[in-house]
């Protein structure tokens, strides 16, 4: 993943400017606070380098340098987790719509069928889906009772069951049945 892909999809995103903001603040004072141990040590000399307080100032700077450089490391790490989280969550709807359409075409839905039959997957009542159609709920109720003769199954929860199993086999794209001629 290039960074500029990264920073573009990821730093517009609420949750990430509190991280960000912390970061600049935390380089600010990292910036302030090296300037004031090179001011101490260089009209001193390397002989400032013996002195307790400039040495704890120099080991102080150091820590918040390294507490920068991990934050933004783990940062840009969890960036790009979450793209590849994200992605990996495209293509498992993705997945899902095409294993519903291959189920679909073997049953032999209608169109309308098919629609009536996505809905009902994604859980929707008989009342939301014919709200939705624009029809009766008594036509929504004869569409599922040609999609459940069709899918050989006995209601929603089995309808939802036969492609929640197709998931869990782990064979995400192309694992729908094939449509028969």
């Amino acid at each position: 993943m290039k960074g500029r892909e990264l920073l573009a999809g990821t730093i517009l995103r609420p949750g990430i400017w509190p991280v960000v903001a912390l970061i600049v603040v935390q380089a600010i004072c990292t910036v302030i606070f090296m300037g004031d141990v090179v001011t101490d040590i260089v009209p001193q000399g390397f002989g400032a380098l013996t002195n307790p307080a400039n040495l704890s100032e120099i080991a102080a700077s150091s820590g918040l340098i390294l507490g920068l450089v991990f934050e933004v490391l783990v940062l840009w790490r969890l960036l790009g987790r979450q793209h590849r989280m994200q992605q990996s969550l495209n293509v498992a709807t993705g997945a899902l719509s095409e294993l519903m359409e291959g189920y679909f075409r073997t049953w032999g839905l209608t169109p309308t069928e098919a629609d009536v039959a996505a809905f009902t997957i994604k859980g929707y009542s008989i009342a939301e889906i014919a709200g939705f159609r624009g029809s009766a709920e008594g036509t929504i109720k004869t569409h599922l009772n040609a999609i459940y003769r069709k899918s050989g199954t006995a209601g929603r929860a089995q309808l939802v069951s036969v492609l929640v199993e197709d998931l869990f086999r782990g064979a995400l794209v192309g694992s729908a049945p094939v449509a028969k001629s």
